[in-house]
């Protein structure tokens, strides 16, 4: 794929809407997936697009009727504008409208800008201190808040995470912080997992074989010989999910997360036999206020996740080093230097 900064027109906020100059943006999996591959899923780049979704900014200019907020804000934004008519809007979840703009989104544009324009009501005030970087981190810190949510996370539950990338990470310390008494996570990577430890997982696994029936018995293992009763499965990958299955306790959940080949064979009847829950997380809907909870009153820290700063200008630089995966996550400063 061709990445280039260019100068755009500057957006003017319309009725209900501001204009947010853009301080802070994450670089994501799924924008990694569109720089290199151009699609996801049915969501393919016909045209030139501005990447990006997990920002923050300060509010540069009201539109007409725009009451809750003032020049001069510090917001996080949240990227999913649903259209608020449909069905799924009209009952909470607007997370499934299916007239939904999502910022970096083909063919939405994103925040990987200086200035861009959203609903006041997608914006977020951030208390003074609240770093602008840790705002941006409210989207993916949402993600995971969505899981547990949906997952049914609560005080006493023991919950394995597979995948220990910044969902993961995020999940776990998520599931920590609504009250799990006991967490795994499992990767691939051994220095994700000894980040992992770092961070407060309880229990870490690298995945080293492609027995995932192994792998399943030793969460088992790890727990003292009781099963999650939660598996909140970040990955994306077959095997993952599998092992998610088999290790996930009768009359448990398996929450999926992470989004991998559009098609995986999975152990139904096992899950069916056992009535284990396989419940879908697609991105988050009313996650943003709690999420903000968490992070605001240091349930969960997110600074340590920021492993790599570049400028606006250094984004071609920021996509490579995050397409090499060496560190956690990638922060791009989009303020004029």
């Amino acid at each position: 794929m061709d990445l280039r900064v260019e100068k755009w027109p500057i957006p003017e906020p319309k009725d209900g809407e501001v204009q947010v100059s853009i301080h802070s943006t994450g670089i994501c999996g799924s924008d990694l997936t569109l720089y290199s591959k151009g699609f996801i899923g049915d969501f393919v780049v016909r045209q030139p697009m501005i990447l990006g979704h997990e920002s923050s900014g300060i509010v540069s200019k009201l539109g007409k009727g725009v009451t809750n907020l003032k020049v001069g804000d510090r917001v996080a934004l949240e990227p999913g504008i649903p259209c608020r008519r449909c069905e799924f809007c009209k009952i909470g979840k607007y997370n499934l409208c299916t007239d939904m703009v999502f910022f970096s989104a083909p063919p939405h544009h994103g925040t990987l800008t200086q200035f861009t324009t959203l609903p006041s009501d997608f914006c977020f005030k951030l208390p003074d201190h609240v770093s602008m970087e840790e705002g941006a981190l409210l989207e993916p810190l949402s993600v995971a808040v969505y899981a547990c949510t949906r997952a049914g996370v609560t005080i006493g539950k023991r919950v394995l995470v597979a995948g220990a990338g910044p969902i993961g990470l995020l999940a776990m310390m998520s599931a920590k912080a609504y009250g799990a008494s006991e967490v795994v996570i499992t990767d691939i990577s051994q220095s994700r997992l000894d980040f992992a430890k770092k961070m407060g997982a309880d229990h870490i696994l690298l995945v080293d074989t492609k027995d995932v029936r192994e792998m399943a018995g030793r969460v088992k293992d790890s727990l003292g010989g009781r099963m999650p009763e939660i598996t909140i499965e970040c990955s994306g990958a077959e095997s993952a999910m599998q092992m998610a299955i088999y290790a996930t306790k009768s009359g448990g959940v398996v929450a999926l997360v992470g989004l991998g080949a559009p098609d995986a064979t999975l152990p139904i009847v096992d899950a069916a036999c056992r009535e284990v829950d396989i419940r879908a997380v697609f991105r988050y809907c009313n996650s943003y206020p709690s999420a903000l909870e968490l992070l605001s009153t240091g349930r969960v820290n997110v600074k340590p996740l920021i492993t790599d700063r570049f400028s606006i200008e250094q984004t071609l630089e920021a996509y490579d080093a995050a397409m090499g995966r060496s560190g956690i996550k990638v922060m791009i400063n989009c303020t004029r230097q």
